[in-house]
C-alpha cells in the first residue's frame, strides 16, 4: 500500500466526521483513494467542501450519495462524457454505497484529469 505523505487537513476530517452513514464511510474511502493516488496532493476546504489540488477535485456529501467532482479543464468532449452532471467547468461521479466504489476507475479518472489539466 502506498504511503500517504499528505498532511490530512483537520477541517476536511471534521467535515467527513460530521456526515451520516453511508456518506461518511464513502467520503473516507474516496479521500483515501485520492491521497493514495497522489501522496503529495494539497487537501483543503474550498466552497465549503473538501477540495484537492487547488480545486481540481472535490468531495461533497449529499442526502443520498457522495459526489466526487473533477475539473474539466483540458478534457476533450469524449473525456468529459466519462462524468455525470451538466457543469461547464466541473463534473462528478455519484457514489451511493461503499460497494459502488470502483477504485481502478476512480484512479484512472483522477490521473486523466491531472494529465489533461491546463492552467
Amino acid at each position: 500500500m502506498a504511503k500517504i505523505m499528505t498532511t490530512m487537513d483537520k477541517n476536511v476530517s471534521d467535515y467527513i466526521e460530521k456526515q451520516k452513514s453511508p456518506q461518511k464511510d464513502i467520503c473516507k474511502e474516496l479521500r483515501h483513494i485520492i491521497l493514495k493516488t497522489f501522496p503529495n496532493i494539497r487537501e483543503e476546504m474550498k466552497w465549503g467542501v473538501p477540495a484537492y489540488d487547488n480545486g481540481r477535485y472535490y468531495l461533497v456529501a449529499l442526502k443520498n450519495h457522495v459526489n466526487l467532482g473533477f475539473s474539466l479543464k483540458g478534457l476533450s468532449k469524449e473525456e468529459q462524457s466519462l462524468f455525470e452532471g451538466s457543469g461547464k467547468t466541473m463534473k462528478h461521479i455519484k457514489v451511493k454505497s461503499l460497494k459502488e466504489i470502483d477504485e481502478s476507475r476512480i484512479v484512472k479518472l483522477l490521473k486523466l484529469v491531472k494529465k489533461r489539466y491546463v492552467i
